[in-house]
């Protein structure tokens, strides 16, 4: 935003310096990028009045003048410019003057003429890049004043880099609200009296998408005078500004742009057919813009049209045949609400960026249309005449944005800042602001005004409270850093141990988007319907994750692209399970997964190399289970999922409940994903490793202890973990070791059987056990497994 310094005092006039102001500005959030002179540096430049003007005798494109400049004599003056004429008020550089780049006025003749001075155009003033012709100044100008004087040149324009949210500071009226406060000012507005209406003409307005454009204002204005041209008051605010003058009905709308931060479009009354709409494009619907270029119509843009064509797309740029012309004599007078979420990347998808899309993407306010519309109408009256018609207004007030209710209490506000304000300074701040403050014990509840729809919360409030007492004021003192002892539970296991435990096993952590390719996620979940994003990143980052495989399995694949084929990753995070009865239908739970791809032992000389196999990741589990110092609690249970191979699948639970997958990538989703070699995969809920039984010490044994080794023969689906569980009850406190050290089935197994070598450790902590102790204990483990699975001792 770029806006004339000068224009702002004639709101609020604090008495600061410009290098003052702009330091204020741009420490109360609203960033000054620069600060330039509106015209260069001259002298000795005043108003004159041409009161001859002839041909050069000598020179076809020269003309001599002569010039009253207040002085006793005339000045005879050659000039070039083609709109050089008798009776017209110039800006005349006289002998001495001095113009930017240190040009110095003389005494000169001119093809046999004297010359005694200049008149002096815009670009000769530093007052543009090029121009055509001299300075035109109005028929009141006081001859012999001096120009910089009499146009207020010794101004600036300041221009501003203003954040997203502060789409209020895009008008002189915004500025002026925020210079006001910073000095503690009122400032003073204009007069916005309504306009009688002359005639009774007008055109109804529909209302076809009111989620989009709650609220829409016209007017017909006849018998305008479009060939006069913008007085220099308003040309020269607008150029101080950053904006050209087109002509009156635009630089009105652009002057009430600059103004108000309203946009406004004005269209030829001759070219609209029948009512107003205001609705979305239809399919394949075109329309040729301003600019001359025509654009096919996207679905979701809102236009305003008639009964029978588009005439501009809404709040982004007008059609080229509904605009105002020369020749135009009516025209339909519009300002307009439309919502920001209607509007935003409208402009960018058709390559576009106008003013008023700026300030309608970031919000303009929904109470400032017919402040805006009377402006406007008063401004062309006094300059193009014509007579007004009535204002015809819809509205949706449902569809408007309603006032935030805040409630700011003293205390969090001394906690963010780290300061006490006082309380009325507080209160004079915020209604300052333009906010409505009710004071409550704790502190204060306020209501935004319609302006301000970017404050939502306590945290809002504080900031403003923050950069208009200023952050200079705010004492810069060192935090006091206590250090405290974290309490540590032996019996907590973080999950920055089982992160490391896993890298010590040859595991390295990958970080993948809780955001995963649907395809993907589909191939390993069929069926199950997970929450999908409705504005995504991209097409394959649209879908939350069921587990950490779709993305671990995607590293996969990249590293594989690159001859990486020796893999063993992990990831802990989030995954999003459908669940009717959880918040929002989703649940959150904490996992930690993993994959392994390769071989062990590749490229050592002193080991057999083998891939990957189902132990290699169940091992990995039961280390981390064994973390617990209760792994008896889990269980491996054949079980199906989906993403894994049947049969080489094992369902992980914990007394009873699941808490883990682990096993080998489905044959279907391997070759569909293309992962080269056997992939196998586990996944552990977090809760299951959150803690761990508390070991409890106990006297060592003196007395020896006693090994006896048994092989018995099951049929073969007999899992061992039940054969372990009956020989540990029957074992009783005397079994202090079990392991299973061989499984054998071949020559001297029956067919659809196995043999199974168990080592019992027996040991008793008061005495030495005898023979017949022992095998006591030994004849009770046979009996059970005889009884429990019809299992015989191996010859």
């Amino acid at each position: 935003m770029k806006f004339s310094e000068s224009w702002l005092r004639e709101w609020v006039n604090p008495a600061v310096s410009s290098e003052l102001l702009s330091e204020q500005l741009s420490m109360a959030g609203l960033e000054v990028d620069a600060v330039t002179a509106v015209a260069g540096d001259f002298s000795g430049v005043v108003v004159g009045e041409v009161v001859a003007c002839a041909q050069h005798p000598d020179a076809d494109k020269l003309q001599v003048t002569k010039v009253n400049v207040g002085d006793e004599e005339l000045l005879d003056i050659v000039c070039g410019a083609s709109n050089c004429r008798l009776g017209l008020k110039v800006a005349v550089a006289k002998v001495g003057a001095v113009l930017p780049g240190d040009f110095k006025i003389k005494k000169a003749k001119l093809r046999g003429q004297p010359s005694m001075g200049m008149l002096c155009s815009l670009s000769e003033l530093g007052m543009a890049e090029e121009s055509d012709g001299i300075l035109e100044l109005p028929a009141d100008a006081p001859i012999g004043q001096d120009i910089r004087q009499y146009l207020q040149l010794d101004d600036v324009s300041i221009e501003v880099d203003l954040t997203p949210n502060r789409a209020d500071c895009l008008g002189i009226l915004g500025l002026a609200r925020e210079v006001a406060v910073l000095n503690a000012l009122d400032f003073q507005t204009p007069e916005y009296n309504a306009v009688a209406p002359a005639h009774d003409e007008q055109r109804q307005i529909k209302l076809l998408a009111p989620e989009a454009c709650p609220r829409y204002l016209g007017r017909v204005i006849r018998n305008i005078n479009p060939g006069v041209q913008s007085p220099l008051w308003l040309v020269e605010k607008l150029r101080r500004c950053g904006v050209r003058s087109i002509d009156p009905v635009v630089d009105v709308t652009n002057f009430v742009l600059l103004e108000l931060g309203h946009p406004m479009h004005a269209f030829d009354l001759a070219k609209i057919e029948g009512d107003i709409q205001v609705r979305y494009a239809k399919a394949d619907e075109k329309l040729v813009l301003l600019d001359e270029s025509e654009v096919t119509l996207l679905p979701g843009t809102l236009l305003i049209a008639d009964q029978h064509k588009p005439l501009a797309m809404a709040g982004i740029f007008g059609g080229l045949h509904s605009g105002v012309t020369e020749h135009s004599r009516d025209i339909f007078l519009e300002s307009a609400f439309f919502a920001p979420a209607a509007m935003a990347g409208k402009a960018r998808q058709y390559g576009l960026h106008t003013d008023a899309s700026h300030r309608y993407e970031r919000g303009v306010d929904p109470q400032l249309q017919r402040k805006a519309m009377e402006r406007a109408t008063a401004l062309l009256l006094e300059i193009v005449g014509g007579e007004a018609g009535p204002v015809v207004e819809a509205v949706s007030e449902s569809h408007l944005p309603a006032a935030n209710q805040i409630n700011l209490t003293a205390a969090h506000l001394t906690k963010l800042l780290g300061i006490a304000i006082e309380a009325s300074t507080v209160e004079r701040i915020l209604r300052q602001l333009g906010l409505n403050v009710q004071t409550m014990a704790e502190g204060w509840q306020v209501s935004t005004p319609s302006w301000r729809f970017d404050l939502a919360i306590a945290e809002d409030l504080i900031e403003e409270v923050a950069r208009v007492y200023g952050y200079n004021q705010i004492p810069n003192e060192a935090p006091n850093a206590r250090l405290t002892m974290r309490r540590f539970s032996e019996a907590e296991i973080s999950l920055s141990q089982l992160r490391q435990m896993l890298v010590d096993r040859g595991y390295q952590e990958a970080i993948t988007y809780s955001f995963v390719d649907p395809k993907v996620q589909q191939l390993l979940y069929p069926g199950v319907s997970a929450l999908v994003l409705p504005n995504p990143i991209s097409v394959d980052m649209s879908a939350m994750r069921l587990s950490t495989w779709p993305g671990l399995l995607q590293t996969v694949l990249a590293n594989q692209n690159r001859q990486q084929l020796q893999l063993r990753l992990f990831e802990s995070g989030l995954k999003f399970v459908p669940d009717a009865a959880a918040e929002n239908g989703i649940r959150q739970v904490p996992v930690l997964g993993a994959v392994l791809v390769g071989s062990v032992g590749q490229g050592q000389w002193n080991m057999t190399e083998r891939p990957y196999d189902f132990y290699d990741a169940k091992g990995d589990v039961e280390a981390l289970l064994a973390s617990t110092s209760a792994s008896e609690r889990f269980e491996f249970v054949p079980g199906e999922h989906s993403a894994l191979h049947p049969g080489q699948t094992a369902e992980i639970r914990c007394q009873g409940q699941h808490v883990g997958w682990v096993g080998a990538l489905h044959p279907e989703a391997e070759r569909k994903l293309g992962v080269k070699g056997k992939c196998y995969l586990f996944e552990l809920e977090l809760s299951a490793l959150g803690g761990r039984a508390i070991v409890q010490s106990q006297e060592l044994s003196r007395y020896p202890a006693n090994r006896r080794d048994l092989a018995v023969v099951v049929k073969s689906d007999v899992r061992f973990a039940d054969i372990l569980a009956t020989i540990k009850k029957v074992g009783g406190n005397q079994l202090v070791g079990l392991k299973l050290f061989d499984v054998y089935s071949g020559q001297g197994v029956a067919d659809g059987y196995k043999s199974l070598a168990i080592a019992l450790t027996l040991q008793d902590s008061a005495r030495t056990l005898e023979d017949k102790d022992i095998q006591q204990v030994v004849d009770q483990v046979v009996a059970a497994l005889k009884n429990e699975f019809n299992a015989t001792l191996r010859d």
